[in-house]
C-alpha cells in the first residue's frame, strides 16, 4: 500500500495546437487548485488493485483505505501481510478514531504489517505502480478531482 499527492491543475493560457511547420506550444503559467491523494494497494501475483482519490491524506481517509483493502480485496483472507511506508498516520489509533473499538480491533487484527525501512519506499510495489500510473494517465494538467477519478478508474 502506498500514497502519493496529485497537484490539480489548470492551463494559465491555452495552448498553441500545432499547425503546418510549427510545434504545439504551451506556457509555463497555471493555475493550482490544491491537492488530492492517490491511495493504491496491489496484489501482484494475483493481478489485484485497489486505488482510491481522497480530497485529503489524514488518519480517518487512510483508516477508510485499510477498512476497504480488508473488505474488497481480501475479504476471506485470515491473515493480510501489508508492506507500507511508516507515515505517522498509519497506526492503530487511526482505526480506533475512526471506527468503533470492535470494529477496530477486528480491522487491526486481519492485518500483519511490514514497514518499509525509512529511506526505502521504493521497495513497496504501490508506490512504484503509483509511479506507472501517474506517468500512463496522470502526466498532464488535470484541474478536476472528478477528470482524476475517471482517469484512474479507466487505467
Amino acid at each position: 500500500m502506498d500514497e502519493s499527492p496529485k497537484q490539480l491543475i489548470e492551463e494559465g493560457k491555452t495552448p498553441t495546437p500545432m499547425s503546418p511547420g510549427c510545434e504545439k506550444r504551451e506556457d509555463y503559467e497555471y493555475i493550482r487548485h490544491g491537492v488530492v491523494n492517490i491511495f493504491m494497494a496491489n496484489e501482484p501475483l494475483k493481478g489485484k488493485r485497489l486505488v482510491e482519490v481522497t480530497q485529503t491524506k489524514t488518519k480517518k481517509d487512510w483508516a477508510m483505505f485499510i477498512k476497504r483493502i480488508s473488505e474488497e480485496m481480501c475479504p476471506n483472507a485470515e491473515k493480510i501481510t501489508l508492506v507500507m511506508d511508516n507515515f505517522k498516520t498509519h497506526t492503530s489509533a487511526a482505526l480506533y478514531e475512526v471506527f468503533e473499538p470492535q470494529e477496530a480491533k477486528r480491522i487491526w487484527d486481519r492485518f500483519e504489517f511490514v514497514f518499509t525501512p525509512k529511506h526505502g519506499s521504493w521497495l513497496n510495489m504501490a508506490g512504484i505502480e503509483l509511479h506507472v500510473l501517474n506517468h500512463q494517465c496522470l502526466n498532464r494538467h488535470i484541474s478536476k478531482e472528478e477528470k482524476i477519478k475517471d482517469e484512474v478508474d479507466a487505467w
